[in-house]
């Protein structure tokens, strides 16, 4: 399974994030690509634990979480189109410095080399492994940048 925890992995993404910029496109969803991308810096902050973020299962995760995360890391089938994004992590602006957050992007990618964030839990699949972490954010990056043709 494609994990961020794999040098080569990280490299992949952050070259892909690169070729990024103002005219790329969405080939679905809402968000225009500052914020995408935007989303994807605050998103692996959080993971990472880099800032002040809240670390909480939602109710309807603690029903559901484990029987969707389980499906989700057993494949390597990328995540689909059009998954709602909690409201913690939509953005609002819809313009900003693209070039800064991509660089935060790649930061925060690089970060996974030495990931070490016990308080982590996601705010729907609750307590993750190392393991599940790593292809979850492999998975969302992927995602994203597939949003937008890379």
């Amino acid at each position: 399974m494609t994990t961020i925890f794999e040098k080569s992995t990280r490299d992949e993404l952050i070259k892909r994030i690169n070729s990024l910029d103002k005219n790329s496109k969405a080939q679905w969803g809402k968000m225009n690509i500052f914020q995408m991308v935007k989303h994807n810096s605050f998103w692996n902050s959080w993971v990472v634990g880099v800032g002040n973020h809240q670390y909480k299962q939602a109710f309807i995760g603690k029903l559901f979480g484990k029987m969707v995360l389980r499906k989700m890391v057993n494949d390597s089938k990328p995540i689909d189109k059009n998954v709602p994004t909690s409201r913690q992590f939509k953005i609002p602006e819809v313009d900003g410095d693209l070039d800064g957050e991509k660089l935060n992007w790649i930061n925060y990618t690089q970060a996974f080399e030495t990931f070490d964030n016990p308080k982590f839990i996601h705010d729907f699949f609750g307590k993750m492994t190392k393991e599940q972490i790593g292809i979850l954010a492999y998975k969302h990056s992927d995602h994203h940048l597939r949003q937008f043709g890379v």
